[in-house]
């Protein structure tokens, strides 16, 4: 999911200053870098650089003549938390660069891709370039020079920090830290050059305070990180290839830039997608990390390889390969695409970065980077369902744990091909899940199944197998022949359907079809089916899900997907609440179809979510709570279970209370409320915001009148209350929303008045009687769930 947002430049023209010499001094001037470099060794190549064995110095050839090249930062060695998100693999800035020479002076820039004059004009052009400012990245001092070339000391600007790993440590709170020269050194091992481009690396350490606990947890000595940050100067590519256009329904990201030579009405905005080249004669290669182990190795191979069928239907049938990294190259060298094995000290995101042409948007190099523990996570989810060690014999439970690798490994097939499609120019499509699982370009949640004869639970069908209709689409658009308007239209009529991360990640998103971690075509009917599965896994839940000789507070870890696995799904089903459909329509091109979710469908959504805030639906299970013991002697604190309020012993109702808020959150976000309040005011058949909170209230603050409600029904009213307090005091909720849920709380007081006597009533009335009178709101929220994604 990182993602490098680049801006394309078709030609930098600046003036450059050039240094000449008399003939007289010709040859002693041209000895000079020679005789200063006699005792290093050199490495010729696209920039020629020397290796000074004896200090422990880069020295690096410049031409004197103005070479714009592309200048790449990266990290190679990570410090291996997802949290604080400095991995293995890292690429960092990618800049439009060149030397600047001025006496004993050189000045490395960086030139500003985004604002240009696309025009012949000369003076044009050098007017935006004057305009807006480029950025004076280092500066050198020359140590020799030759007719053609000066010589620099590169080695304290490689010895920098170029990758912000300071800014980054101090942003997530994790220390103040400086990076220590004396601790750092050149990596001569991964220092090279070749005709196209020139690698540098370097040995960093950064010295501090090292006080958060992602950076403790992960370091050999957290006052001291040592990592590796490494520099790329590639060569730009020739004038052949050709941008394509990007188009808001392409599916492919888009790198942009502004023109201001653009004709007086035409938008100065230009987009084109970012894409390889690729021809029958130069394929697309990708290479594998070679520290995969197996059968994580074959099913990313697998995986990856898939892209060759789309590939292979725009007429390229060795299109796209992926091969084995050879094993002296170099994951970092330009010149390889790379898929890398990424660990970390907890499960992360795996992610798809490139290296992007800044004047064009040719994709010179993919980077994807995988994160080692996702595999586990879905084997642990597999585990929670299957109950492998419930089975009657060692045949059983063997047959059992392979269907778990299976599930695993064909969740690693869909990540190595998802992550390599972002690396090939393409975006996140999540609605494709709702057109019968159409792209590996969706956040897939694994389809889970009640076995009809059994009554069991079933993996059969956990995951799709190759690239969807969508991705071949998509690649027949960025990489086809063909006019890519003939793909779109073909797309219309094929019912395809794109939206992508804006509109499907908001809490209060609101398209009824985009959605991460879903299934199903309607996503309420999949919540309900969602939560029968839910509730037979909980149902079949206890010591058959643990293997023997582990401790029994691992049961807790297993427990949580379990317990949450209805999460993914409300978040999908409540985006039908005062939902919108629409797409990314362009004039002049199909139907313009934006309406409002329909008021049956808005109702029904309501009804289902309404049930997972029910006391019925979250009292976890007597023959489960006597499991869960404490922690183990030996085990440390661990994210991935729920967090209470009853010390080291599990505590069901706030497990309960927090699943119920996370719906909560989500069905009352105050963009949801205020958009439904406007769509009953045009259609008074939709349900209006008094309509949600009441249906909310009979759910989970109803049953806590009574004068013998159980604690955790208690727990679940004054949660809704808290989320409803909270609501109204948001700072973008408007009067019309407003009145109304200052009318149910008034309300709720009223009820609660008249509730039977008891200690319960007595604080809710007392709470509500403080927050009518402008003090402080006494209830505090239920703790946050554990992690979710990624998975």
């Amino acid at each position: 999911m990182l993602r490098i947002v680049l801006f394309t430049f078709l030609l930098i023209t600046t003036s450059f200053s050039t240094v000449t010499f008399a003939n007289s001094k010709t040859e002693s001037t041209a000895s000079a870098v020679t005789q200063f470099t006699a005792e290093m060794r050199v490495h010729e190549g696209f920039f020629t650089f020397y290796h000074d064995q004896e200090q422990g110095k880069i020295y690096l050839l410049v031409p004197q003549q103005h070479q714009p090249f592309i200048y790449q930062t990266s990290l190679p060695w990570g410090l291996g938390s997802n949290d604080i998100g400095l991995d293995r693999g890292q690429l960092g800035a990618t800049r439009l660069a060149s030397f600047y020479i001025e006496g004993d002076k050189v000045l490395l820039m960086q030139h500003n891709t985004q604002f240009r004059a696309n025009s012949d004009n000369q003076a044009e052009r050098q007017s935006i370039n004057e305009a807006f400012a480029d950025s004076v990245i280092a500066g050198f001092s020359v140590v020799a020079r030759d007719e053609n070339h000066v010589l620099i000391d590169y080695t304290p600007f490689l010895l920098s920090d170029t990758h912000g790993v300071v800014k980054r440590l101090r942003d997530t709170k994790q220390g103040s830290y400086k990076l220590s020269t004396e601790k750092s050194v050149i990596y001569p091992a991964r220092s090279k050059s070749f005709a196209d481009n020139t690698e540098l690396e370097a040995k960093i350490t950064f010295s501090g305070e090292g006080t958060g606990q992602y950076v403790r947890s992960v370091a050999a000595d957290a006052d001291h990180l040592t990592m590796h940050l490494h520099h790329s100067f590639i060569r730009l590519p020739d004038s052949q290839y050709q941008p394509r256009e990007f188009h808001p329904q392409s599916g492919f990201w888009s790198e942009a830039h502004r023109d201001y030579a653009a004709p007086l009405g035409a938008p100065t905005t230009v987009q084109y997608i970012p894409r390889h080249r690729v021809s029958k004669d130069e394929p697309i290669i990708y290479y594998l990390d070679p520290g995969v182990p197996e059968p994580v190795r074959t099913a990313l191979l697998e995986g990856g390889r898939w892209w060759a069928e789309a590939f292979a239907a725009i007429d390229l049938p060795n299109g796209f390969q992926v091969r084995e990294l050879p094993a002296d190259a170099d994951p970092m060298d330009v010149r390889y695409n790379v898929i890398q094995w990424v660990h970390r000290a907890t499960r992360g995101w795996s992610y798809g970065a490139s290296v992007i042409d800044p004047r064009t948007g040719e994709i010179l190099k993919g980077h994807v980077t995988l994160g080692s523990l996702r595999v586990r996570q879905d084997m642990l989810i597999a585990q929670g369902l299957l109950a492998p060690f419930a089975a009657d014999n060692a045949e059983q439970q063997t047959q059992i744990k392979k269907k778990i690798e299976e599930m695993a490994l064909a969740r690693i097939r869909q990540l190595s091909a998802h992550e390599i499609g972002h690396t090939l120019g393409i975006a996140h499509n999540f609605a494709a899940s709702a057109d019968d699982r159409a792209s590996v370009m969706d956040y897939p949640h694994p389809l889970i199944s009640i076995d009809t004869q059994t009554g069991g639970l079933t993996l059969a069908d956990a995951y799709t197998e190759g690239v969807g209709l969508w991705d071949m689409q998509v690649i027949a658009y960025g990489y086809g022949k063909g006019d890519p308007a003939t793909v779109l239209e073909q797309n219309r009529r094929l019912g395809l359907s794109f939206i992508s991360d804006r509109d499907a990640r908001a809490a209060g998103g609101a398209h009824p079809d985009a959605h991460l971690w879903d299934n199903g075509s309607d996503a309420v009917t999949e919540l309900e089916r969602v939560l029968a599965v839910r509730e037979t896994a909980l149902k079949q839940f206890g010591l058959g899900n643990l293997a023997d000789g582990r401790p029994l507070s691992e049961l807790q870890n297993l427990l949580v997907p379990m317990y949450l696995l209805h999460r993914y799904q409300a978040e999908a089903a409540v985006k039908m609440i005062a939902g919108l459909h629409y797409d990314y329509a362009v004039k002049g091109e199909g139907d313009i179809d934006i309406r409002s979710v329909n008021a049956s469908q808005q109702l029904r959504a309501i009804r289902v979510l309404s049930k997972t805030l029910r006391a019925e639906t979250l009292a976890l299970p007597e023959h489960i709570i006597s499991l869960l013991a404490p922690p183990s002697y030996g085990e440390g604190n661990d994210r991935e279970r729920f967090n209470g309020l009853t010390g080291l012993v599990s505590d069901p109702d706030t497990m309960a209370a927090s699943s119920a808020r996370f719906v909560l959150n989500l069905m009352l976000n105050s963009q949801r409320l205020e958009r439904l309040q406007q769509q009953h005011s045009r259609n008074k058949a939709i349900p209006d915001v008094t309509a949600l909170l009441n249906q909310v209230a009979e759910a989970a603050i109803t049953p806590a009148y009574e004068a013998n409600a159980s604690t955790l029904e208690q727990r679940l009213a004054y949660e809704v209350l808290d989320v409803v307090v909270s609501t109204y005091g948001h700072d973008k909720v408007s009067a019309s929303v407003k009145a109304p849920i200052f009318s149910f709380l008034q309300r709720q007081l009223e009820r609660w008045q008249q509730a039977p006597n008891s200690a319960h009533r007595d604080y809710a009335v007392y709470a509500l009687e403080q927050w009518f009178a402008g003090k402080p709101w006494p209830l505090k929220p239920a703790p946050e769930l554990p992690p979710g994604s990624p998975i």
